[in-house]
């Protein structure tokens, strides 16, 4: 089987092929896992394109990679390759949409793996932000067109325009691979005409390896780690909230977040930047009226060792989101064995059953749930042990790096064999 993948990003595997500096994995792309687990399969011929900044081929593994920077080349391309197959990961973006174009132009079946849904991202992205923050005057977006910042009315913009395309996108599809029942549900109103196709995710192959997660004495000092806090949706704010009831029974928690820390270019600048960037603003506020600043700690970017080890030095995990699907954050963590406290939205119901896998708080908003939730964790016997073993084990079936890449070439059997005339 000749198979066309379409990914929006230049994954680490292609830059390294195609002799580009900088190939890492610090995106977390869990597509390089999946990629990886391809390649055991002979029968699969893979041709990976890439949406990047440079124009580039290469080969390495059996595997054909380009770059592209634009969506001229997908025609000629078609017809250079023909490959049986496109699979396109990701519906929200314009390549996706010019490649759907271009295939069925070609006659050639189309896959679509569904990551976020941008209906629901869209739908809950400021979720708790005070009016105040989510409008900016006309001066700033002025200035934002200059030099970009994150205005959230802007940004809201952005995830409605995303949305409408996914939408847009999904009308047509006649096949669609997702992984949960929350976007099973999203592509039974998204796209009624399609065939779904359930297949889970192999994460980085670093989270496979080496020693999991296990309880410390952490004493009056636990840490709890968030992977992501840069904007809303991710829903920093609630966990800044939970924060003191967390400190009020250990008194040297830190609450560590993977990400850069709000720009700061000294005082002149300050009141410019603190207005480009809302959102920041906001949780710098919140965190200096509740008296928490000197219990928060950015990381910067991580890449997948550096992301290893943060979970390995956390108590705890949490994951507050508004809307996630199948957050590779969350499977990592439990393929480490690290106790999770999430949010039960979108699909994280499905990767994590509340009780024995970890636990589940209902409203994502609730920042007292979500102190209670990390406080059971850490005042249990054990440290969260046993719920970190069940964790694991599950993550081990659900993100099977064998299984998953079988799972995914039966799916292309399956396409191709309906469509033989």
């Amino acid at each position: 089987m000749q198979i066309l993948w379409l990914v929006k990003t230049t994954l680490p595997q292609a830059a390294a092929a195609c002799g580009l500096a900088g190939a890492s994995d610090v995106s977390g792309s869990w597509l390089t896992g999946q990629l990886a687990a391809l390649q055991a399969h002979p029968a699969l011929h893979l041709t990976v394109l890439c949406v990047g900044k440079a124009e580039a081929a290469g080969r390495a593994d059996g595997v054909d990679y380009r770059i592209v920077t634009g969506t001229a080349a997908f025609a000629p391309l078609l017809q250079q390759l023909r490959p049986d197959l496109v699979h396109i990961w990701g519906t929200e973006y314009d390549a996706a949409a010019a490649m759907a174009e271009a295939a069925k132009a070609a006659g050639l079946p189309v896959l679509f793996s569904i990551q976020g849904v941008m209906r629901d991202c869209a739908a809950h992205l400021c979720d708790g932000v005070p009016a105040a923050y989510r409008r900016s005057g006309a001066l700033w977006h002025t200035l934002d067109r200059i030099v970009p910042g994150e205005l959230l009315d802007t940004m809201q913009a952005s995830f409605d325009a995303l949305a409408a395309k996914e939408a847009a996108l999904l009308a047509q599809a006649r096949y669609v691979t997702g992984r949960t029942a929350f976007d099973r549900s999203a592509c039974a109103a998204l796209a009624p005409a399609a065939r779904y196709f359930a297949c889970n995710e192999t994460l980085r192959p670093l989270f496979y390896t080496g020693t999991p997660w296990h309880a410390r004495e952490f004493g009056a000092a636990p840490v709890l780690f968030l992977p992501q806090g840069n904007y809303p949706l991710k829903n920093l704010h609630t966990a800044l909230r939970a924060l003191p009831a967390v400190l009020a029974a250990y008194g040297d928690a830190q609450l560590v977040i993977a990400g850069w820390p709000p720009l700061d270019k000294g005082p002149l600048l300050r009141p410019v930047i603190d207005r480009m960037f809302p959102y920041k603003r906001y949780c710098k506020q919140l965190a200096a009226e509740l008296g928490i600043a000197g219990h928060i700690r950015y990381t910067g970017p991580l890449d997948a060792a550096a992301m290893r080890q943060a979970y390995l030095e956390a108590d705890v995990f949490l994951l507050p989101s508004c809307c996630e699907n199948s957050p590779n954050s969350l499977g990592e963590a439990m393929l480490l064995g690290l106790p999770c406290v999430a949010a039960a939205v979108g699909g994280i119901p499905s990767m994590l059953e509340n009780g024995r896998e970890g636990l589940l708080y209902g409203d994502a908003l609730d920042d007292k749930a979500l102190a209670d939730a990390v406080l059971r964790i850490l005042q249990s016997a054990d440290g969260g042990m046993a719920l970190g073993r069940a964790a694991r084990a599950r993550a081990l079936q659900t993100h099977d790096a064998a299984r998953n890449a079988g799972e995914l070439e039966q799916i292309y059997k399956t396409i191709l064999q309906e469509e033989q005339p």
